[in-house]
């Protein structure tokens, strides 16, 4: 019998396609392989948490389709960037700031599986950081979110947009800055690259939409 292959981008297109203007959404519960760090996005370790991340990725996405006779794509990386001192996130003294790196990972994937991926993968490199990685339930609820087109330098305004839209609609802002990197930005033009930008919220007024 084929094997089916499922991609969780399409499945999932609300929260991994929206448009380039700020939308409210709910976001659903999902599970993530994840990583923390602190400091720039150019750092070592940054890098060294992304390898880390797509490496047991792929690893336990192939495991699955051999042991559990599931397909699907591996999905793009995301991540939660915040600081102790929110003056140090608003003014970009980026050494202070703290990031969680992730990836989306299928219910099928359990603990077991990872850990085998992760042993394996520790075989044929010599990241230091591999036993860092978790697998973790994670629960964003109501946000807003828009897709950005343009350098990571250029979010500014819309993010702004988001709070707007946001302090518009009765909400206030709860939870960590969240961008999920559809483009490889260690290749792709900085003018091109697509990054959607989401902030979760709290709901005063309980407006459903």
């Amino acid at each position: 019998m084929p094997i089916q292959k499922i991609d969780f981008k399409k499945k999932f297109k609300q929260f991994y396609n929206p448009k380039p203007i700020a939308q409210l959404t709910e976001v659903v519960g999902m599970q993530f392989l994840m990583i923390d760090g602190m400091g720039v996005a150019q750092s070592k370790d940054f890098s060294e948490a992304i390898e880390a991340l797509f490496s047991v990725s792929y690893k336990a996405k192939f495991m699955a389709k051999e042991s559990l006779n599931f397909d699907y794509t591996v999905m793009p990386l995301e991540g939660l960037w915040w600081a102790d001192d929110m003056n140090d996130f608003i003014t970009g003294n980026k050494e202070r700031w703290k990031w969680t790196l992730m990836i989306m990972q299928p219910e099928q994937i359990t603990n077991q599986l990872i850990d085998e991926a992760r042993a394996v993968v520790k075989k044929k490199s010599k990241l230091s950081i591999l036993d860092n990685l978790r697998l973790e339930y994670f629960t964003e609820g109501k946000a807003a979110q828009m897709l950005h087109v343009g350098s990571f330098s250029e979010e500014h305004e819309n993010i702004m947009k988001l709070h707007k839209l946001i302090e518009d609609s009765g909400g206030v802002l709860t939870g960590k800055h969240h961008e999920i990197y559809l483009s490889d930005f260690r290749k792709v033009e900085p003018s091109k690259m697509k990054t959607i930008l989401r902030q979760p919220f709290k709901d005063l007024k309980q407006t459903e939409y």
